[in-house]
């Protein structure tokens, strides 16, 4: 079970958390997985509005330029042809969506794979609290400084323990995004250099993804069982 230090705002350390090997463990990072939850994320942002106008919609007259036969030159029938020039586009893009089913299973799996990725780098920090008296940028900032994140940072927050003040005082700093632990996704953990959770945080999504991973060596298990009776 691997074992990490839990720190104050102070950069000193308070205490230890361990961490469960069925989430942590090096063994989860399954780099194809999270390509495929980066992949679904950063197709669900497109917007999907190009738009290119085909026959129906570009300006022109429907007229005939010119009788069908005796002219010697080519038959046509619209000067919004689309192999005359400002014609219509033929099998343009148009507006749609990009945004495709991904199952759920996999999304967790993504999630453990990227806590994992981050806690092998050493990126993982985890603190005792967030919480800070004053609502002011520049003491989430020495914070940060003297946790070692002077880069790009996602902070962690338990919904039930998030304050006002750790809102507003980290909305404003550069490089630096909150979010809840049961909204973090494995994009965000791998989008930010460093990844620093609350103790509450992280143990209530350390659990939320213990259960699911239980509950999917279960269902494997019962399945090899059903197999294995059938032969």
């Amino acid at each position: 079970m691997a074992q990490v230090d839990v720190l104050n705002l102070n950069g000193e350390t308070v205490g230890t958390l361990d961490l469960a090997d069925a989430i942590f463990a090096p063994e989860q990072v399954n780099e194809a997985l999270l390509w495929e939850a980066v992949k679904h994320y950063r197709a669900s942002l497109r917007q999907g509005t190009h738009a290119t106008k085909n026959r129906k919609l570009v300006a022109g007259s429907g007229k005939k330029l010119w009788k069908q036969k005796g002219t010697g030159r080519a038959r046509i029938g619209s000067v919004r042809s689309p192999v005359w020039r400002h014609g219509g586009t033929v099998h343009g893009p148009q507006p749609r969506s990009y945004d495709y089913p991904f199952p759920r299973k996999k999304l967790l799996g993504a999630l453990r794979a990227a806590l994992a990725a981050k806690l092998a780098d050493g990126k993982l920090t985890v603190v005792d609290s967030l919480e800070i008296k004053d609502a002011k940028t520049k003491l989430y900032r020495a914070a940060l400084d003297k946790l070692g994140a002077t880069r790009t940072t996602l902070l962690v927050e338990n919904g039930k323990t998030l304050t006002q003040a750790l809102v507003l005082g980290a909305r404003n700093l550069e490089g630096v995004e909150l979010v809840l632990n049961n909204e973090v996704h494995p994009y965000d953990l791998l989008r930010y250099e460093r990844a620093i959770f609350s103790r509450s945080a992280i143990e209530q999504l350390a659990e939320a993804l213990e259960k699911s991973a239980s509950k999917r060596r279960a269902a494997a298990a019962a399945k090899a069982g059903a197999q294995t009776e059938v032969a």
